[in-house]
């Protein structure tokens, strides 16, 4: 059974809470390696065509996600903390198909073990406004629905 919480703490920062039936190094390194990254990241019924990772503290991340209709959105930034396996800190930005970024928010990946399970605490501030907030919010709990679909069978024994 999972448990999930999004939290809005103010208008520009989003918390996101689940415990995860898979354990925590598998969490973490669904978060850490691109050909995981790519099977999970993006809301609903959206795939992750591209995904470049430099995963060291100090290292860029680039990927797209493409919506049902074909519409790709990308997203870049570095990391900025990497504490293997429970904490993965990054900042986070869309580029435009000219190649400029939007505002640039901090996230922050918590991974704690919970027996054979992993809770994780999503966090991403600042947001300039708290539509902006929301449209994360709908995001990312989509996103973290397919990062559990994904790593909860690979995590059972076989």
């Amino acid at each position: 059974m999972t448990a999930a919480l999004a939290r809005r703490d103010n208008d520009h920062e989003l918390t996101i809470v689940r415990i995860l039936d898979a354990p925590v190094a598998l969490v973490f390194k669904a978060w850490s390696q691109p050909e995981h990254v790519m099977r999970w990241w993006g809301p609903k019924n959206f795939t992750c065509p591209s995904c470049q990772m430099d995963f060291k503290e100090g290292g860029a991340y680039r990927s797209s996600i493409r919506s049902p209709d074909g519409e790709e959105a990308w997203m870049v930034g570095h990391y900025t903390q990497i504490v293997e396996p429970e904490r993965i800190v990054f900042t986070f930005a869309w580029e435009d198909t000219d190649g400029l970024q939007g505002p640039q928010t901090l996230v922050t990946v918590t991974l704690s073990a919970q027996g054979q399970r992993t809770k994780l605490v999503f966090h991403q501030a600042p947001f300039d406004s708290a539509e902006d907030r929301d449209s994360h919010q709908n995001g990312w709990t989509e996103c973290m629905q397919r990062l559990e679909a994904y790593v909860e069978p690979l995590g059972r024994p076989h």
